[in-house]
């Protein structure tokens, strides 16, 4: 194998990766357009977390303070403190000799590229496997992208696919229920060319917009040689703006959540901006409310200082939506509904295996932007939800339960443990480190002990009904969580997104995507856990609670990841020998395969390619080996995904959207002259076998 760094190829098209201009406007309303909401004078998490990124990739406890030391000491002795070889030896086995590739890994990686397909290595097989406007339930009408209706889209397949999950039907996962997040609506892509105004959308097309928000539920199975297919089921669902969800916990009922259409503050109609997520153990699926300030109007009619305050910390503002679908409902209208955005931005809860059930908005676990819910359970057998609010500087937060987990998942196991979500602590992240402030100056330089690690603790926010920030009541706390983690002093994050632990090593790896504002004039400097000024790449961070277990309120944490072109003196791959890895930019979804493989999806790739899904192995002497499973149609981002022993699923979410309906960038999934559709893509190994092996 060559030791020259791996450069990326030409690109082979005027296509310019990254975020389209359009999906900015339609998926986060321009976030990174607008001054970063939070302006509280909190530290920054460089300028407390003083840590570094490992030259050679293992946690050396003795080089590090004695508590970072306890709380990383399953590694000590483990096949990752092994990890620590000399760079030319990365990747071979003892002696020099090649070494057998990681289980699940396997494959040769793709390469960079811009071409408009799904591109697979060799060896493997890919197909659509649901598509926007692809029926979904009965009676639903064949999609027809030039006489759409709200009436149709209600039942078929909604836009802009993110979060996938599978709960399984029978012992061998060959039946499972597939359940989809639709994150947002691009109406200027979704209406062929001329027949949709921006700034005069026909009602019509704006219940179009509505009905294609939420989450579709579908019936699926797998075959180890067809990889997977949609079948008719009586679990089959849609989920929209219009579904009824039940308003659950401590501040259900609360005045901040009351409108004229529930006066009783516990019934919402809809769901928005549904990111990330994650299958529970007992089989529903939680997911995320992200960028909801986008949906609502006129909040710059609101002249009380108190709420002006609380609307612009969460990105609410100025007068008209790029929607308008304030002229048709008026809960979109703040100036109307002055409590109706505060129904959003919550983590919801659907039960796939009920297709009768009322879906949940949990208010225990607080509201921001949350970019998805992921569960571990506590030593004691409590629940613990870890959830990231991504936006430049915002925080990373957790749920522990008072009651406690009942194994299974039956329909009381289903009841009992969602109740769980309803009472018990909400915490925000402090995090701190352990090198000289001066040894980082925005370059990415490694400081002198050659480690980005440190130590955290969880900052107790409200309990119940009882607040633990003061001059915050216990209700204003979960509505307004942003400004109560202000308060508390918690540490400022590089846009912390998809959060999961790892079922195999009990550790925890966030993706934090990027943050071009680090270092900027009156933003938060440049420090070792964000060591580069205008960080474009992103990183992945790597925390383990004390005692191994999720119910503590402290823990120790390092970088796993520093994002980018490996050949660049600013990036960090675990330690691995950068030659031999895969280029990587914007991390944004994670998953985990059978072996404790992490797997990563990006979103809006800053190195001339198109993004896509890339498998690292954590431990060993490949921690740290990023390669490139697939990559995604121009245009495209890579989301959910699920990594089975034998297939592995991803969204592809918005192709095309760098273009216009008048010159398509892209015609993905069709082909010839179709409009691209956001899509469900199966991949599996030709002739059946095992993902990687």
């Amino acid at each position: 194998m060559s030791t020259e760094p791996r450069r990326l190829l030409p690109l082979l098209s005027s296509h310019r990766p990254g975020r389209s201009a359009v999906t900015c406007e339609y998926r986060c309303g321009n976030a990174c357009a607008h001054p970063a909401p939070n302006t509280s004078d909190n530290t920054y998490f460089g300028d407390v977390a003083k840590s570094v990124v490992s030259r050679r990739g293992a946690l050396k406890a003795t080089a590090v303070m004695s508590a970072t030391a306890a709380g990383f000491a399953a590694l000590s002795g483990t096949a990752a403190a092994e990890g620590t070889v000399p760079p030319a030896l990365a990747g071979r086995g003892r002696g020099g000799r090649p070494s057998w590739p990681v289980p699940g890994t396997d494959f040769e990686p793709v390469e960079p590229n811009t071409a408009d397909a799904v591109v697979v290595p060799s060896g493997y097989d890919q197909e659509v496997v649901i598509r926007w406007g692809d029926p979904v339930l009965p009676g639903a009408p064949k999609f027809d992208f030039h006489n759409q209706t709200a009436e149709a889209q209600a039942k078929q397949f909604g836009y802009n696919n993110d979060f996938v999950g599978l709960i399984p039907q029978d012992p061998f996962g060959r039946r499972n229920l597939m359940v989809v997040n639709h994150e947002y609506t691009t109406e200027s892509h979704m209406f062929p060319a001329g027949t949709y105004d921006a700034e005069n959308p026909t009602e019509e097309q704006v219940r179009i917009g509505w009905a294609a928000h939420g989450l579709s539920v579908v019936q699926t199975v797998r075959d180890r040689r067809e990889g997977l297919r949609v079948v008719p089921s009586r679990y089959s669902r849609r989920i929209t703006t219009d579904t009824e969800f039940e308003l659950r916990g401590p501040v259900a009922g609360s005045d901040h959540l009351k409108t004229s259409e529930d006066p009783e503050g516990r019934t919402v109609r809809g769901t928005l901006n549904n990111c990330a997520g994650s299958v529970t153990p007992w089989g529903t699926v939680l997911s995320g409310e992200e960028n909801f300030n986008q949906y609502f109007a006129n909040a710059e009619t609101v002249t009380d200082p108190v709420r002006s305050e609380r609307l612009q910390r969460y990105g609410i503002s100025g007068g008209a939506t790029t929607r308008k679908w304030e002229r048709f409902d008026k809960r979109w209208d703040i100036a109307q509904e002055p409590n109706e955005s505060n129904r959003f931005g919550w983590i919801v809860e659907i039960d796939p295996n009920d297709p009768h059930s009322t879906p949940v908005k949990h208010t225990a676990l607080g509201r921001f932007k949350h970019e998805a819910g992921s569960v571990k359970i506590t030593k004691d057998r409590r629940v613990a939800v870890y959830s990231g609010d991504d936006e430049r500087f915002e925080y990373i937060y957790k749920f522990v339960s008072k009651g406690k987990y009942k194994p299974g998942r039956s329909a009381h196991a289903r009841k009992h443990n969602s109740r769980l979500l309803d009472d018990g602590t909400l915490y925000v992240a402090r995090f701190t480190g352990n090198s000289p402030e001066e040894e980082i100056d925005g370059s990415g330089e490694l400081p002198s002990d050659g480690q980005f690690d440190g130590r955290g603790e969880w900052i107790p926010l409200a309990s119940g009904n009882t607040s633990h920030v003061p001059g915050m009541t216990a209700e204003e706390v979960y509505v307004f969580t942003r400004l109560a983690a202000d308060k508390v002093g918690a540490t400022k994050m590089d846009r912390p997104e998809d959060i999961e632990p790892n079922p195999r090593n009990g550790r925890v790896y966030a993706a934090l995507t990027n943050n071009s504002d680090r270092g900027a004039a009156g933003k938060g400097a440049a420090d070792e856990a964000n060591p580069r000024n205008g960080n474009r790449n992103g990183h992945v961070l790597e925390w383990e609670e004390d005692h191994g277990d999720a119910a503590s309120t402290t823990f120790s944490w390092r970088l796993l990841l520093v994002c980018g072109d490996p050949a660049e003196a600013d990036t960090y791959f675990g330690g691995f020998d950068k030659s031999q890895v895969s280029p990587i930019s914007c991390p944004d979804n994670v998953a985990f395969d059978s072996y404790g493989n992490l797997w990563i999806s990006t979103d809006g790739n800053a190195l001339g390619s198109n993004d896509g899904l890339f498998s690292v192995p954590v431990e060993g002497r490949e921690r740290g080996k990023v390669k490139q499973f697939l990559t995604v149609p121009i245009g495209a981002e890579a989301c959910g995904p699920v990594v089975t022993d034998d297939v592995v699923l991803v969204a592809v979410q918005h192709p095309g959207e760098g273009g216009t309906p008048e010159n398509p960038q892209s015609h993905w999934p069709d082909g010839g002259d179709s409009p691209a559709r956001p899509a469900i893509v199966a991949v599996w190994k030709k002739g059946g076998g095992r993902i990687g092996r």
